[in-house]
């Protein structure tokens, strides 16, 4: 096995034995310097692509919870490329500092992206992707107003021939943006929609769900069994003070905690499982919000109680104002009603 060195590793030999110190110490601290940087750089944690007709634009959520649009397949849709004369404007500023974005880098354009978004350019933002490589993006929220740049320079007569067919490109973008929000549009595309919607339950369990198990306090009285006995038509008190039916606990998970948010009578089980106990579910509850939450709902369940005649009565109209969650509520096609 040889020790010669070669290809690309030869050529940076050479080229590092004609440096000076300084020269090699400058390097060595960029080089520490861009890893840092990629270290921390935000990451992808969903991507996809936006449709509109024969067109698409890659897309990506980023870990800070920002949507962007790549940069580079931004112009390819457009019918924009790159070319040296777009990269040497782009590193020119009229102040030295703010960098001109290469999809809004033409003379012509000026006084359009100053309308629509500033003196301050926006920086693309150089980010990791899903496949490990690094990318540079445009924020979703700009792409309306990049858009508009195009179809006013247009409208005023100042695009050329090539241009016209960009700020066409820009119209069909924009268009299929006017039918639904741009960050609901990148959510779907990316599928990041659904891991939101879990995290929004997440947030739910957790002002509803206790992680330890609470000191127990009576909080279904003895109004919600007297009523409780009497909608199932059964005497009350019942002959043993202590006696309730069984399938009584079934029934209180229905009208209660399936009702309560979403998701948490199945938490509640499972926190109990956890626990393995057998003590009442409302003991796992928060003592604040969830316990609190609870007595409302109790309220309403006890006013339903006493405003009806019998079970089904109760539960028609538990069903219609305070419905299971993730249950469409049934419609009431009684005769009476029509």
């Amino acid at each position: 096995m040889s020790d010669e060195i070669k290809g690309r590793a030869k050529g940076g030999a050479k080229k590092a034995a004609k440096m000076t110190a300084e020269e090699r110490k400058a390097l060595s601290q960029k080089m520490v310097a861009a890893k840092k940087e990629l270290a921390n750089l935000p990451k992808a944690t969903h991507d996809g692509k936006l449709k509109f007709g024969d067109k698409e634009f890659p897309c990506a959520v980023l870990s800070d919870e920002t949507r962007v649009l790549t940069e580079t397949d931004f112009m390819s849709g457009l019918g924009m490329y790159r070319s040296g004369a777009l990269s040497v404007r782009r590193e020119q500023s009229s102040d030295g500092g703010a960098q001109m974005p290469l999809y809004l880098a033409f003379k012509n354009l000026l006084p359009y992206v100053n309308k629509y978004i500033g003196d301050v350019h926006i920086k693309p933002i150089k980010y990791k992707t899903l496949s490990g490589g690094v990318a540079h993006g445009i924020p979703a929220t700009l792409i309306p107003k990049i858009c508009s740049v195009w179809l006013d320079a247009r409208r005023d007569g100042v695009l050329g021939k090539r241009q016209e067919q960009i700020a066409d490109s820009a119209e069909l973008l924009l268009r299929g943006l006017a039918e639904v929000g741009i960050i609901a549009l990148v959510d779907e595309a990316t599928g990041h929609q659904k891991d939101r919607a879990r995290d929004a339950l997440a947030k739910i369990l957790e002002a509803y769900v206790a992680k330890e198990l609470q000191p127990y306090v009576k909080t279904f009285d003895s109004v919600f069994y007297e009523q409780m006995f009497r909608l199932r038509g059964l005497p009350y008190p019942p002959e043993k003070i202590s006696y309730r039916p069984s399938y009584f606990g079934h029934l209180t998970n229905d009208i209660v905690y399936s009702r309560l948010a979403p998701g948490i009578l199945k938490a509640l089980k499972e926190e109990a499982k956890r626990e393995d106990s057998k003590t009442h579910l409302h003991r796992h509850l928060t003592p604040g919000y969830g316990k609190l939450e609870l007595i409302k709902h109790l309220s309403l369940v006890i006013a339903y109680m006493r405003d009806s005649s019998d079970w089904k009565s109760f539960v028609d109209k538990l069903n219609r104002y305070a419905p299971r969650f993730n249950e469409t509520m049934p419609l009431n096609l009684n005769e009476e009603d029509r």
